[in-house]
């Protein structure tokens, strides 16, 4: 038997339908345009091409026909005939040794392989398109990817999405996040007891015994007592979820008080530690919350969503405190300022009702708004205009994992009316998607999408040679280091894969993905429709397309999984953050509360429990930490080793926060690289 000069190892892609019984035949090329004969790629009694596994072939000296032995491999051929079973076939990548010289060709496929079609695929397969060898095919491809990946506007003025969910997008076997499934084994957990508990909460402590209830009669401990169980009437607690919780964008510094906020210096009194209101804001020690973006939203019937507007004072210790809270935007008798000297409990109630805005701000526009259904349209976009071969594809594809499967299967489990949103939160699905259209006619990729913007457009500039505003801001703290560190590795990317503008106005690829990323928004044939995208449309400097990118990647980990892993914490506490409150908000400084007038307030059993079961679920992290990619798409060297510049980088950082972390007061772990997710699977 002659001696084997290759190996041939074909990687099936861990997709639906993904493995195939059809013949596979493979050609390869040398670097000198020799070719090898035909070979069919087959193991007598095995399976092969089998979903998610490697197959081994071996081709011998006296099959490799007029190849040089000598050179590299720079190209493959590769079809199949047409199969009575496994009729579709996904393959990842195909990797062949010179099993003398020891040398590895990598030959990166992510296609589905269509019956009786040449494939032609380059050794590492990355170009831009104008450098394309094989135009047809590629143009090709990208025309069978727009067909797949079409918009789709289900809301009137709403988020595009993915018309129907393509067959490669969907979870593979090895993705267990079913949210149908895990909820209901969850509550099957849970179930008898939320049927023989009474409805009611009987007392403030009663609260507290539900986790232990919970555990003693599942038999597990994954209900945990959250953080904030302790916690909630506390106002340096309050303070923090400010800046350290799940919705740390809405915090600005005053520079002066708002006509539609009266508040003043006799009202707050000694809460400013003997400063008057204009010695706070000089001295940058006074922070404004303003959520009027929810005035008007429709909400369910009989509930009532606040628009409120919270004011805190930095005090001599460090600590974030709320020193004044305005409910409604529009002051007047029955829309009072309340403040810390008012009635304990009534102050309590109305930071329960500040919170359950917040939380409606949270949902629908820091977590679902700006993270999921954002990034679906731009996924969508990706797909239909950048070749799996296009550099930028390569970069982007790993954060894109598991986003339009856990959106179609969210909205339906999750946003579906009469849905876990509508019985959960005071504004339904309803004003949540009103929440967001109103949002979207807002937010811009170059302020908003972007993190230094962003805190310097809210008072926080990036380099602040007068020292430190609001210490304690830990999600701005952390989350610039990686932010930073993305900044870099992306700036690496793009300059070696487009020396010149030149190169960049020549891609053809590029430039119709950014053009798709600002059209506005249409059923079918329009595009994302997002405000301030650098270049509005035409890229055409290194600077621009690095924004993007940035913006994008620190979406899809950063920004999501800061909105998303805390949730059990902070909402598995019904009085912490409350995203449904019973009743009326407070409207009189004056008024006594009594504990069973916050007990009425809050969500019954049931409820509570439904509201620990998702928010659970949801604060598992579905995917890898940042960097270390569930599928590897880059394997140019040159690429390669700037990935791994980009994890050393991220590992100094998980360090320099761990270290952050041993010396606060609450340690804030959410924006570790290694707890931080590559894209948003949950």
């Amino acid at each position: 038997m002659a001696a084997p000069r290759y190996s041939i190892t074909v990687y099936t892609g861990d997709r639906l339908h993904a493995g195939t019984d059809a013949k596979v035949r493979i050609i390869l090329h040398d670097e000198f345009g020799n070719a090898s004969p035909t070979k069919t790629l087959d193991n007598r009694r095995r399976n092969d091409f089998e979903r998610g596994r490697g197959d081994s072939f071996e081709m011998s000296e006296t099959e490799i026909g007029h190849l040089n032995p000598g050179g590299k491999l720079v190209k493959i051929e590769l079809w199949r005939n047409r199969s009575w079973f496994g009729g579709y076939w996904f393959v990842d990548r195909i990797e062949i040794e010179n099993k003398v010289s020891r040398e590895k060709f990598v030959f990166p496929i992510f296609r589905w392989i269509k019956a009786k079609f040449h494939y032609h695929v380059n050794h590492l397969d990355t170009s831009l398109p104008q450098k394309e060898e094989h135009k047809d095919q590629r143009e090709m491809e990208l025309a069978a990817k727009r067909k797949t990946y079409q918009f789709d506007q289900k809301v009137p003025g709403g988020p595009v999405q993915v018309k129907t969910l393509p067959l490669d997008e969907q979870f593979s076997f090895a993705h267990k996040w079913d949210l149908q499934k895990l909820k209901l084994r969850l509550v099957s957990r849970v179930l008898w007891k939320r049927l023989r508990a009474s409805r009611e909460w009987t007392s403030l402590s009663d609260l507290d015994t539900i986790y232990d209830e919970v555990t003693k009669d599942s038999g597990n401990d994954m209900f945990n007592k959250p953080k904030g169980a302790d916690k909630w009437k506390n106002d340096v607690h309050f303070g923090l979820q400010r800046v350290a919780g799940l919705n740390n964008c809405t915090i600005e510094v005053v520079k002066e008080i708002p006509h539609k906020f009266p508040v003043r210096d006799e009202l707050l009194g000694t809460l400013l530690g003997g400063l008057t209101i204009a010695e706070a804001i000089s001295r940058k020690r006074l922070f404004i919350c303003d959520l009027e973006i929810l005035d008007g939203l429709p909400v369910k019937k009989d509930f009532v969503l606040c628009s409120p507007i919270g004011l805190f004072f930095v005090n001599a210790e460090n600590q974030l405190m709320p020193v004044a809270i305005q409910l409604f935007q529009e002051p007047g008798p029955e829309n009072p300022i309340f403040t810390p000297d008012i009635h304990p409990l009534t102050w309590a109630l109305v930071k329960m009702w500040y919170n359950n805005a917040d939380a409606a701000h949270h949902q629908a526009l820091t977590h679902l708004g700006m993270t999921h259904l954002l990034m679906e349209g731009i996924t969508i976009a990706t797909h239909r205009n950048l070749s799996q071969s296009h550099p930028i594809f390569k970069l982007l594809a790993p954060h894109f994992l598991y986003i339009l499967a856990i959106n179609s299967r969210g909205l339906k489990v999750l946003i579906s009316d009469g849905g876990w949103v509508d019985k959960t939160m005071n504004f339904g699905k309803k004003g949540l998607f009103a929440l967001i259209v109103k949002s979207y006619e807002r937010w811009r990729m170059d302020i908003d999408g972007t993190l230094p913007k962003d805190l310097e457009r809210r008072g926080f500039p990036k380099l602040d040679d007068g020292g430190i505003i609001l210490p304690g801001y830990h999600f701005r703290d952390d989350a610039l280091l990686v932010h930073d560190a993305i900044c870099k590795y992306v700036k690496s990317y793009v300059e070696l894969y487009y020396p010149s503008p030149n190169d960049l106005e020549g891609d053809n690829e590029i430039q119709s993905w950014a053009e798709e990323l600002v059209k506005p928004r249409q059923s079918s044939n329009g595009g994302v429709g997002i405000l301030g995208v650098p270049g509005n449309g035409k890229i055409t400097t290194h600077e621009q397309l690095e924004q993007i990118l940035t913006c994008i990647i620190f979406t899809c980990s950063i920004s999501h999984g800061s909105a998303n892993f805390p949730q059990y914490e902070e909402y598995g506490v019904p009085a912490n953050y409350p995203g449904l409150l019973r009743g009326k908000p407070p409207n009189n400084t004056k008024t006594v509360t009594t504990e069973r007038e916050i007990l009425n307030c809050l969500p019954d059993r049931p409820t509570t429990l439904n509201i620990m079961i998702v928010t659970k679920l949801l604060s598992n992290k579905g995917t890898k930490s940042l960097g270390d990619f569930e599928v590897q798409y880059i394997f140019d060297p040159d690429a390669f080793k700037i990935l791994e510049e980009f994890k050393t980088d991220l590992q100094g950082i998980s360090q320099e926060i761990k270290r952050r972390n041993s010396a606060r007061n609450q340690p804030y772990t959410y924006m570790d690289p290694e707890v931080i997710p590559n894209s948003i699977s949950i």
